[in-house]
C-alpha cells in the first residue's frame, strides 16, 4: 500500500533542469506583464523559491566538483580558460 505514496514522492521531485525551465517561464510571464497582480505575486513567490532551490543545487554541485578536484579525479584540460592556476 505504500507504493503509490512512494511513486507520488518520486514524481514530485523535479530535476534541476525542470526547475530552471519553470523559473524561466515564470520570468517570461512576469516580464510580459499580462497577468493580474495577485497571480503575479504568486508567480514571484514561486520563482523566488525555485531560485533558492536552484542555487542550493548548484552549490552542492560546486562542492562535489571541488572534492573531485582535490582527490585528483578531475583536472582541467590544457588550454581551459576557466582553469585557475594552483600553487
Amino acid at each position: 500500500m505504500t507504493r503509490p505514496a512512494q511513486q507520488q514522492n518520486s514524481t514530485e521531485v523535479e530535476s534541476f533542469d525542470q526547475r530552471l525551465e519553470r523559473l524561466e517561464k515564470i520570468v517570461t510571464e512576469l516580464e510580459q506583464g499580462r497577468i493580474g497582480l495577485e497571480l503575479a505575486i504568486e508567480r514571484y513567490q514561486e520563482g523566488a523559491a525555485l531560485l533558492r532551490s536552484c542555487r542550493g543545487t548548484l552549490e552542492c554541485f560546486r562542492k562535489r566538483i571541488e572534492e573531485l578536484q582535490e582527490n585528483g579525479a578531475l583536472r582541467a584540460f590544457e588550454g581551459d580558460p576557466d582553469a585557475q592556476a594552483r600553487p
